[in-house]
């Protein structure tokens, strides 16, 4: 049972509060640092290096960029495609950086976009992606199944006149869950995920595919389920010829029957939501 608590620093929730805000501030430090000719691998490096220098050792996958229509996934087909290229950053060129360290035992799993200059289109991407925030909380504490819930941002998706860009994800998940990992000094990898978080993902994949549920949230049968508590790392994707934008945090699930406290986001410092209270303030 997750802390049916709406506090981000409740004792079981503070870990992974602060290891969002540490990867959030990663995203802010290496967005600052993007000039143009900087290509996506040096981006990605520059992301763990930043994170090994403040004491992450372990990761659920290690750190990604996108760069151009690559933040749509244009073309994507194969996982390898997913992996961090020699595409530099133009002047106007939005990016993606996205990276799942593991902080002391806590995982978190953050996308942040970005856009190096001025980009209309992608502010708008950006603007409309509150609404799908808004959504999936509203309709998580309403107890909707996933795949219903997942279906409802997709045809808000179509609705705001974008494509549906999480669709290209493995599995086409929107979300996936994430958890404590146990520590240890070496973090063995494979194909750039952690080993110990991956198999705790497999590990949920097997116990709820025999109790009828699953740690991935997806379009299909088996995510016909309503919310499992846990800590789901939750990422809508849009989409809009060749450019791409999404935010990725952590959304809280609890069996609480307080519908406020039965789900929530455990931190609302966050530079997409900073930046929609900003806009707001401005208008």
């Amino acid at each position: 049972m997750v802390a049916a608590a709406q506090d981000g620093n409740a004792p079981g929730l503070r870990g992974f509060r602060e290891v969002q805000r540490l990867a959030f501030a990663c995203a802010e430090a290496v967005a600052g640092q993007l000039r143009p000719g900087v290509t996506e691998r040096e981006a990605a490096r520059m992301q763990r290096v930043w994170l090994r220098e403040r004491g992450v050792s372990d990761w659920f996958h290690l750190p990604f960029a996108w760069f151009g229509d690559r933040t749509a996934f244009a073309g994507f087909k194969v996982p390898p495609q997913f992996f961090p290229t020699d595409r530099k950053l133009e002047p106007g060129m939005p990016f993606i950086l996205d990276m799942a360290p593991v902080y002391r035992g806590c995982t978190a799993d953050i996308g942040y976009s970005g856009c190096l200059g001025l980009n209309p289109l992608h502010d708008r991407l950006l603007a409309d992606l509150e609404a799908h925030r808004e959504l999936i909380l509203r309709e998580v504490r309403e107890r909707r199944s996933l795949r219903e819930i997942y279906e409802d941002v997709e045809r808000l998706m179509t609705a705001q006149g974008y494509a549906n860009r999480h669709r290209a994800h493995p599995f086409g998940v929107i979300a996936h869950k994430v958890d404590r990992v146990a520590e240890r000094r070496w973090s063995p990898q494979v194909f750039g995920f952690g080993t110990r978080a991956l198999k705790g993902l497999v590990s949920d994949a097997v116990h709820g595919h025999r109790d009828g549920w699953s740690p991935l949230w997806s379009p299909y049968r088996f995510s016909d389920h309503p919310p499992r508590p846990g800590l789901w790392a939750v990422e809508p994707h849009l989409g809009f010829r060749g450019t791409g934008a999404k935010f990725e945090e952590i959304l809280v699930v609890t069996d609480s029957e307080d519908p406020e406290q039965s789900a929530f986001w455990p931190d609302d410092d966050l530079p997409h939501v900073r930046r929609w209270a900003e806009e707001k303030v401005a208008a």
